[in-house]
């Protein structure tokens, strides 16, 4: 991991360092687009085919049902069994919170106006599971949707090397209540819960994290149908803004910890203390020694860094700029800096809060924004799985007490049949 002293950076070089998963020769795009459409084209037999191609799977069906599905989940011993419901509990627990009603407003006398929560009708669900199986995932997408009470939840996830899922995937559609789950993975999940085939409805909406063909892929649906998507969530990322007091086993073991996601993930490290910096980079090799993973770790951290910072205020001017999916705060003064973190997408406080916890068990979301869309989007919520309507109603009085402001302003519009609209009824009281 190189370091770089923040003071001597350029704006342009700070720019170039905040910047990830840039497809500049559109090589993504442009093989995003062509599954995309083989996928609108040919339904199944493109499912069947891109399957066979990028999962090395010859699938004998695209769907799997409850009998599947509990035939699986039989296999997860009790321990993890527990492990699975320990967390959705508290997953529930911190979103139920979250789908409140809000009060009428009368605004003016006679004119009430309010919002109600309606879930979205048919929501579909990305788990990825390329080099990992996450039923994590399904957890954090599938409760919030539970609760906001929508209708129809579409799930797809890459198949096994067996032909079939996951037994914790499993054992978490049981607990979501999930009798179908659809053996898709990559963009062409993405296209298929977007068009609809003869195996997967088609959705309004599509849910999840995945690698940057994923996350063009959900782009493009955004861009080109009437499909919505939870937000551009793509490769995963971490921020550590540690002080000398921080614990380079902590760090290195957090730093390691998002690296292993993927060979695309990146892990950042912004420190005021330069004999931690070297203490931590010891630390990283010492522990990298154990993991399985290794491999693609390595790969991760060759495009991960560390700045060099004189001050945590300046190390979080650094953050805000990039702004990460998490953020680790590993110093004895967190409290200071949780009023001025503007841009990140969750965030990590202390010495003993892993990003680990909030990955799997605290109960937050870990569905996140990354690539700088922090500045722009929350993570997934119970928000994210229903629309609010609002409804407005008038009495004589409300329309005595708005009428002539209505009239003028759309005379100032030249709206001569909005005026009307009004105008009528005030002549009608």
């Amino acid at each position: 991991m190189k370091t770089y002293i923040y003071k001597n950076l350029s704006e342009e070089e700070i720019s170039s360092l905040t910047q990830r998963n840039i497809d500049q020769k559109q090589e993504i795009r442009t093989a995003t687009e062509e599954i995309l459409k083989e996928v609108s084209l040919r339904g199944d037999e493109a499912l069947y085919e891109l399957s066979s191609r990028f999962d090395r799977v010859e699938l004998d069906t695209l769907t799997l049902d409850q009998d599947d599905i509990e035939g699986a989940a039989y296999s997860v011993p009790r321990e993890r069994q527990r492990a699975l419901e320990i967390a959705f509990q508290n997953i529930h627990r911190f979103h139920s919170t979250q789908n409140r009603r809000e009060r009428k407003i009368e605004t003016v006398p006679g004119v009430e106006c309010w919002r109600e929560i309606r879930p979205i009708d048919k929501v579909g669900l990305y788990v990825p599971g390329g080099s990992a199986v996450l039923p994590s995932t399904l957890l954090m997408l599938g409760v919030p949707a539970r609760i906001a009470g929508c209708k129809e939840i579409v799930v797809c996830s890459p198949p096994q090397p067996t032909g079939t899922i996951s037994p914790y995937l499993a054992y978490v559609l049981n607990l979501l209540k999930i009798d179908k789950v659809h053996l898709v993975g990559g963009a062409q999940a993405i296209a298929a819960m977007a068009y609809g085939t003869k195996s997967i409805p088609k959705v309004d909406k599509i849910f999840g994290p995945g690698n940057q063909y994923v996350t063009m892929a959900k782009t493009l649906i955004q861009s080109s149908t009437n499909v919505a998507i939870d937000m551009p969530a793509g490769p995963s990322e971490v921020l550590i803004l540690a002080s000398e007091e921080a614990k380079a086993s902590y760090i290195a073991a957090d730093l390691l910890a998002q690296a292993e996601h993927g060979p695309d993930s990146q892990s950042i490290l912004v420190c005021t203390s330069v004999a931690l910096i070297e203490k931590v980079k010891q630390e990283i090799q010492k522990q990298l020694q154990e993991l399985p993973r290794a491999a693609i770790a390595e790969q991760a951290l060759e495009h991960s860094y560390i700045v060099q910072v004189d001050s945590l205020e300046e190390g979080l001017e650094f953050s805000n700029l990039y702004a990460p999916e998490h953020l680790i705060i590993q110093s004895d003064r967190w409290r200071e800096f949780v009023s001025r973190i503007q841009n990140a997408g969750s965030v990590f406080l202390g010495h003993l809060s892993p990003e680990s916890a909030g990955d799997y068990a605290s109960g937050t979301n870990h569905t996140l924004p990354t690539s700088s869309y922090a500045k722009s989007y929350s993570g997934v919520s119970v928000d994210s799985f229903v629309k609010k309507i609002t409804f407005q109603h008038l009495n004589e009085e409300g329309v005595k007490h708005i009428g002539s402001t209505v009239e003028i302003l759309a005379e100032i519009e030249g709206l001569d049949a909005h005026k009307k609209a009004m105008t009528l009824r005030m002549e009608d009281l």
